[in-house]
């Protein structure tokens, strides 16, 4: 049953990694990274690595999609000397 629901996410992580790649919108392409983040997160707690699976959560899905988005306000407004 485990491994089921392991095929289907990644499944929709692939499909979200092309969503990403084709996405017209830059918003689009960075919160789409996020979710792969968050579904690798999910991957790794069904797999049994709870440390990997909290890291990846904090670090990947949380953090680095909060810079991105970040930096691209940053970028839409001017610049970086704001």
């Amino acid at each position: 049953m485990i491994s089921i629901i392991i095929i289907i996410l990644g499944i929709i992580m692939i499909a979200a990694a092309f969503y990403a790649i084709h996405s017209k919108s830059l918003l689009s392409a960075i919160i789409s990274a996020g979710v792969i983040s968050l579904l690798a997160s999910v991957v790794y707690l069904l797999l049994a690595a709870p440390d990997v699976a909290m890291t990846e959560a904090a670090i990947g899905s949380g953090l680095t999609t909060i810079i991105f988005i970040f930096t691209l306000r940053k970028i839409k407004k001017g610049g970086l000397d704001d």
